[in-house]
């Protein structure tokens, strides 16, 4: 019975340890900040007519501005404008006409990268689709009128039964649906650029000829995108305390001998837990001491941390590729990158007496064993 007894009380000691060491360290973790942001984009349209694809082609623009109140979710305005073209061909000749248009259209946007894999404001390309309604203001239609009238002379129905205007004050407005994919390129925590197609349906009267099928123009966009304010911030998740380990069996022989092995082996020492300081390597190119916009995000997340850790100190390092130029040429480039470094936290509101900034000459080890790695100003913060 005592054999079975010391056997159940090491097993308990032995989960006990297992309780410990599944103790996780804290994290950082990313929430989205809702945000406005402005589009700018320039590409080429394709209006679908009675005639081979690729033929009516016309420059197209976009402006839009939009508000992302979720991570997966956005709605945009979007004033898309130019011009669209149709054509009728007759005894192998193509008569082709242009005319004028301004299209507003309000979309519904769905971050499908974000939907599926979580959301990360660092990630280099973001794919989504868009839906919405809106409604096109055409003009100036005298190309088609010419069209008209010069098939009409040669005895021919070029079918223009749905012209909208035979002068120059002629205007026709049509309801649209609108739909598409796009693309965006992260540049910096504010800035991408993108690639959008874009698909409008109208009614089949917006290009002047009967055709008893809905109309269609097709855009090509490329352009930027700007957010308007902080897209995201970030806070520290602190990592689950050790249950409380409970044996599941309470008898009274267990409990002596446990009392037994307390009389015979000292208590062990409590071991306070060190906090793992918070780490971020701001890297630089050779010979240059500026911060690039991919290095910026890691001066972010410092900003953040002290924010968040408002009795928090942090030291900032600088260092220089030693196989590269001479050591005064390193020391002084070690120097200024860790006052770059100290001089952006101080921009972003960190008060200069919760910063310190060195600089490590060649008499010190390196902390990369890349040399390229080493041009480099080292964030520590506890």
């Amino acid at each position: 019975m005592m054999k079975l007894n010391k056997i159940i009380l090491s097993s308990a000691l032995v989960l006990s340890s297992l309780f410990a060491a599944a103790q996780t360290k804290d994290s950082i973790e990313y929430v989205f900040n809702p945000h406005w942001y402005f589009q700018a984009q320039i590409g080429g349209q394709e209006t679908l007519g009675e005639t081979s694809f690729g033929t009516l082609l016309s420059p197209n623009a976009q402006l839009a501005a939009g508000y992302n109140f979720h991570k997966v979710v956005g709605a945009r305005l979007a004033l898309n404008s130019w011009q669209s073209k149709g054509a009728w061909e007759y005894d192998g000749e193509k008569n082709d006409y242009a005319w004028k248009y301004i299209a507003a259209h309000i979309d519904l946007t769905f971050d499908l990268t974000t939907l599926i894999d979580g959301y990360k404001p660092n990630r280099l390309v973001s794919v989504g689709i868009y839906g919405g309604l809106g409604a096109n203001f055409a003009w100036d239609n005298r190309d088609a009128y010419n069209v008209k009238t010069k098939l009409e002379a040669a005895g021919v129905d070029p079918a223009l039964e749905y012209y909208w205007t035979g002068d120059d004050d002629g205007t026709k407005i049509s309801f649209l649906g609108s739909f598409g994919a796009y693309a965006d390129f992260r540049v910096s925590s504010r800035v991408s650029v993108g690639l959008e197609l874009q698909a409008n349906v109208l009614t089949d009267r917006y290009n002047s000829k009967r055709a008893d099928n809905a109309d269609w123009y097709f855009n090509a966009l490329v352009g930027v995108k700007i957010a308007l304010g902080k897209t995201h911030s970030t806070k520290v998740v602190k990592a689950d305390p050790i249950p409380e380990y409970k044996p599941c069996c309470d008898t009274v022989i267990i409990e002596r001998v446990v009392e037994r092995i307390i009389e015979k082996e000292p208590a062990p020492a409590v071991v306070e837990e060190k906090k793992e300081p918070f780490r971020r390597d701001i890297f630089f190119t050779i010979n240059n001491t500026s911060i690039s916009s991919k290095e910026q995000a890691k001066v972010d997340e410092v900003v953040e941390y002290l924010k968040a850790n408002p009795d928090a100190k942090v030291i900032v390092t600088g260092y220089a590729d030693k196989g590269t130029g001479t050591v005064k040429i390193n020391l002084r480039l070690s120097n200024q990158r860790a006052s770059t470094v100290g001089k952006a936290l101080i921009s972003a509101g960190i008060s200069s007496d919760r910063i310190i900034t060195r600089a490590m000459d060649e008499s010190y080890e390196q902390p990369y064993p890349d040399p390229i790695q080493n041009r480099v100003a080292i964030c520590i913060a506890e």
